[in-house]
């Protein structure tokens, strides 16, 4: 194995997120465990990280403003003694429709994707230049690349879009300090919200948590110094055009036929 990192995922106290500090850990890289109000689950994860024998410590941010994220990489770095690797995972994903979101649901959508790691991303920097082997790692969504239809959760897939951008931007602004920027975007998993049913997903199951972990650690790994600016869709075919239709179909979108398209 190469030398360990040291790795600050975002919205890591539970779920995908506690998923991968685990799963990270367990491979023997230190892991900063960031939660905004979750503070129980975190100390959970850190637990179960620790009866393994591995290294964690869990932060406490809103990462709502770039002080905020100047302040949770300086506490980060400061009980580490350095930062090379961000995960940008942090995410609140409403399945209310646009007629039904409030002001605060539709403000939590976006500051908890595109603003959380803007402010995170911005007070990492710094470390990440300095190791001279950074790594960020922005989690995606298997449509967040393309942007269109998304009735549930508006605010969310928007903020994912931007992160997406921010993706792009970063790789080659940031490829003169040796860092790679990248995006990891899951389909459908077995705990999302909105749940496609089994039968209509191509490969006849859904995204688990070590599928993305997989993902995550090719882009750690020796040798994908390469890949920057990529966004790896880890659906299983869920995400491409045939299936993509079928989805609008049956929200009671037609799809138009090849002549009646401009």
């Amino acid at each position: 194995m190469s030398k360990p990192r040291t790795i600050l995922i975002t919205g890591s106290s539970r779920r995908l997120g506690g998923a991968l500090a685990r799963g990270l850990a367990n491979d023997g890289h230190r892991v900063a465990i960031h939660f905004r109000t979750s503070r129980d689950e975190a100390e959970e994860v850190r637990r179960a990280i620790a009866d393994a024998s591995g290294i964690a410590a869990i932060f406490q941010s809103p990462l709502a403003t770039l002080a905020d994220g100047e302040q949770l990489v300086r506490a980060v770095a400061g009980y580490f003694g350095g930062l090379d690797t961000l995960v940008n995972n942090a995410g609140v994903f409403n399945s209310k429709k646009f007629e039904e979101l409030t002001q605060a649901d539709w403000d939590t959508g976006f500051a908890s994707t595109a603003s959380a790691a803007f402010h995170a991303t911005r007070g990492a920097l710094p470390h990440l230049r300095a190791s001279q082997r950074g790594r960020i790692i922005n989690i995606g969504d298997a449509l967040s690349d393309r942007p269109g239809f998304a009735e549930p959760a508006m605010s969310y897939y928007i903020g994912k879009t931007g992160v997406w951008m921010m993706t792009q931007t970063l790789a080659h602004t940031e490829a003169p300090h040796g860092m790679t920027v990248n995006m990891v975007s899951p389909g459908v998993m077995e705990e999302s919200i909105c749940q496609t049913p089994l039968e209509e997903m191509p490969s006849g199951r859904y995204t688990t948590t070590d599928d993305v972990l997989h993902a995550i650690r090719f882009l750690l790994a020796p040798g994908s110094e390469a890949v920057s600016g990529s966004n790896l869709h880890i659906a299983g075919g869920w995400n491409v055009a045939p299936l993509f239709s079928s989805v609008l179909t049956r929200a009671g979108y037609t799809r138009l036929p090849p002549d009646d398209i401009p």
